[in-house]
């Protein structure tokens, strides 16, 4: 039992003092967020693409209701650990729905 105790650090230290630093430069992204004066347009500009393109709206149905836009928003915090504070949710919410839903003006 010690033994392989010792075999498993050993090998363990080995693989530490092999590895390399990886760094990865993504392309710019090409769309932006549609800038308004709503002030869930700052809050998605810090925290929804933070984690992922602007484009991403874009593949959002422009009919999607508030309700839609809300259960979305609370799945990136429930399932994908977005770091969103609650009381944000809404008011991001309000400028999707706005911005990229069917409460955009006509």
């Amino acid at each position: 039992m010690k033994r392989t105790a010792i075999i498993i650090v050993a090998l363990l230290s080995a693989g530490v003092a092999s590895a390399t630093t990886k760094s990865l430069q993504l392309p710019p992204d090409a769309v932006q967020l549609k800038p308004n004066a709503l002030p869930g347009y700052a809050l998605a500009q810090s925290q929804c693409v933070a984690c992922h393109s602007a484009e991403y709206m874009l593949y959002q149905p422009p009919s999607a209701a508030r309700a839609y836009w809300d259960a979305m928003a609370k799945r990136m915090k429930a399932v994908f650990k977005a770091p969103v504070a609650d009381a944000d949710i809404p008011v991001i919410v309000d400028y999707m729905v706005k911005t990229y839903g069917n409460e955009q003006p006509k």
